[in-house]
């Protein structure tokens, strides 16, 4: 599920948090998915949220994950469980805005490791912005193979 489309004026939204740091759009970010959620029927019973996980390079950079910042809010937002430690990477990638379609997918094989703490729950993993799908498409699949039951994803804007 996605929010809305990454593309003017509602990309600005995403641009403030992620570029002028500003944490106070993770809540109305969240409040804006959990609109579509809600919309769309709700999530499985006893989901629990998982926000993909940053790189060490983005988070010297930003010193937060915009990510984790909206799955804390969307957690609020719904009364769900947040697990911030149950996806984790297994190493570091460049950063994919300059990278094309196959290189994102290459790049995200096998990035992400899940933990046993998601073995036999729908898990809703959350990201920022969905270009390809290879980031979430690596976390479903890292999840699943811990145990995961089911994985949805929620984002808050994907590429058109």
């Amino acid at each position: 599920m996605a929010a809305f489309d990454y593309t003017p004026p509602a990309d600005a939204l995403i641009q403030m948090l992620k570029t002028r740091l500003r944490l106070s759009m993770a809540p109305v970010l969240a409040r804006l998915l959990a609109a579509v959620i809600r919309r769309e029927g709700g999530l499985p019973a006893g989901v629990l949220l998982v926000p993909v996980p940053a790189s060490r390079a983005s988070l010297r950079l930003r010193g937060m994950n915009p990510a984790g910042e909206i799955a804390r809010s969307l957690a609020a937002e719904l009364a769900l469980p947040l697990a911030r430690s149950a996806l984790r990477r297994r190493r570091e990638t460049p950063r994919q805005t300059s990278l094309g379609r196959r290189a994102r997918q290459t790049g995200a094989a096998g990035l992400f490791v899940g933990s046993s703490r998601v073995r036999g729950r729908h898990v809703a993993v959350v990201d920022d912005v969905m270009t390809t799908g290879s980031t979430v498409q690596a976390a479903a699949e890292a999840l699943l193979a811990a145990g995961a039951a089911s994985v949805t994803i929620l984002v808050v804007a994907r590429t058109p």
